[in-house]
């Protein structure tokens, strides 16, 4: 099983940059993802059509489509815990001043170190720069 964020999980439903090498990943094994993920997902589908990069038509096939994936167990979605959180405020705690974290890419760290991941797939350049702070690798195929 594998852990990806939502600029990886998007590139399965969108061809934007990199989508080929994050696809031929995704082949590979079962993707994880923070369950805040899933709600990060259909926001920035919503991105998309509000700039106009899917029709109506599209827009609402996409996202049937993504709903159709988890219902049939496409994704492992990774509920939020006492230990979740802890971890993210632990690990917060150490973060160096100059590192930038967002709290939603704080979630995905704190979740997959919490779940036992190793690695972390993303190209969100923070969240990669924070990974090791979390005890855990940040991986870029793209």
């Amino acid at each position: 099983m594998i852990y990806f964020d939502t600029s990886y999980i998007v590139r399965l439903y969108f061809e934007d940059r990199g989508w080929e090498r994050v696809r031929e990943l995704a082949a590979t094994e079962l993707i994880a993802c923070s369950l805040h993920g899933r709600a990060e997902v259909i926001s920035t589908l919503h991105r998309k059509f509000r700039e106009g990069v899917f029709t109506t038509i599209q827009y609402h096939q996409v996202l049937e489509q993504f709903e159709f994936d988890c219902e049939k167990g496409g994704y492992r979605w990774l509920s939020f815990s006492i230990a979740v959180m802890s971890r993210l405020s632990r690990d917060y705690k150490s973060l160096p001043q100059n590192v930038f974290l967002s709290s939603a890419d704080a979630l995905h760290l704190a979740c997959a170190a919490e779940n036992g991941f190793k690695e972390i797939y993303s190209n969100d350049q923070r969240l990669l720069a924070a990974a090791s702070h979390f005890g855990i690798t940040g991986r870029n195929v793209i």
